[in-house]
C-alpha cells in the first residue's frame, strides 16, 4: 500500500507539512521562540555603541562569545523540539534546557560549522553558501543522533549529498517568508520564523525517510515491545 504520509525532501512538501504542524502546536512553539528571543536580549547592548573604540571591541568580543556559548546551544536545543513536533512526539518546553547535558559537544559543533562556513565565505562567498547548505543538518544530528561535532559535520555532508540545491531553495523561500511576514505585521515575522524552523526540521526528517535511515522513536519501540510480550507467540 502506498504511504500517503510520505514527506518529500523539497521546499513545497516540507513547508506544507510544517504549516499544519505549526497551528496544531502553536502555543508551545511560540513559547520556544519566546525563550530564544529572551536569550538574545543581551546582544542588544552592542547596538548602543557605534564608535570605533576599546569598549566597542570588548562588546564585539562579548557578542561573538555569547552567540557561541549561549545563543547557539539554545537554538540547537530548539531545533530538536521542532523535530519532535514534526514527528508528532510529545514534548515540554522545559526540554529546551536539556542541551546543557551535552553542552560541550554542542558548542564544538557550532564552532566547527561556523569556522567551515566562514572559511567558505572568505573564498568568494559561493563556497560558503555551499557549506551552509551541506552542513544544515549538523544541529539535528548533534541533538537527535547525539553525534560528536566532527561526526555530525561528516554525516551532514553525506546526508545532504544530492539535496544541496533543494536546501538552498528552501533558504531562499525562507528569506522571502521572513520579509513578507515582517511587512504584513510584526507578529507575522514570528509566524514565518516558526514555520521556517519547522520546515528545516521537516526537511531533515524527509531526507532520513528518503534514504531509509529513519529510526523509530524510543516511545514507539517500548510500546511495541510491551504489546509483543503480552501476546502469545504463534508459529505458523
Amino acid at each position: 500500500m502506498e504511504n500517503t504520509n510520505y514527506l518529500k525532501p523539497n521546499a513545497g512538501s516540507v513547508l506544507s507539512h510544517s504549516w499544519e504542524i505549526m497551528w496544531n502546536k502553536f502555543i508551545t512553539l511560540f513559547l520556544i521562540v519566546l525563550i530564544i528571543f529572551l536569550v538574545q536580549i543581551p546582544l542588544s547592548v552592542h547596538q548602543n555603541y557605534n564608535d570605533e573604540n576599546f569598549m566597542t571591541s570588548i562588546l564585539g568580543t562579548f557578542v561573538l562569545l555569547y552567540l557561541l556559548f549561549i545563543v547557539s546551544p539554545f537554538k540547537m536545543s530548539a531545533d530538536l523540539l521542532y523535530l519532535k513536533a514534526i514527528r508528532k512526539v510529545e514534548f515540554e518546553v522545559k526540554e529546551i534546557f536539556d542541551v546543557f547535558n551535552i553542552y560541550l559537544n554542542v558548542v564544538l559543533a557550532s564552532l566547527l560549522s561556523i569556522a567551515i562556513i566562514g572559511i567558505g565565505i572568505a573564498f568568494f562567498l559561493i563556497p560558503g553558501i555551499v557549506f551552509a547548505c551541506r552542513l544544515a543538518f549538523v544541529p539535528f544530528l548533534v541533538m537527535d543522533k547525539k553525534l560528536d561535532a566532527v561526526k555530525a559535520v561528516e554525516e551532514s555532508w553525506r546526508l545532504t549529498k544530492g539535496f544541496g540545491w533543494r536546501i538552498f531553495w528552501l533558504y531562499v523561500v525562507s528569506f522571502a517568508l521572513i520579509i513578507a511576514g515582517a511587512m504584513v505585521i510584526g507578529f507575522g515575522a514570528i509566524i514565518a520564523y516558526i514555520w521556517i524552523c519547522l520546515a528545516m526540521a521537516a526537511f531533515y526528517q524527509a531526507v532520513l525517510e528518503e534514504r531509509g535511515e529513519l529510526t523509530e522513536p524510543v516511545e514507539e519501540v517500548i510500546t511495541e515491545t510491551i504489546e509483543t510480550s503480552e501476546t502469545p507467540d504463534v508459529i505458523e
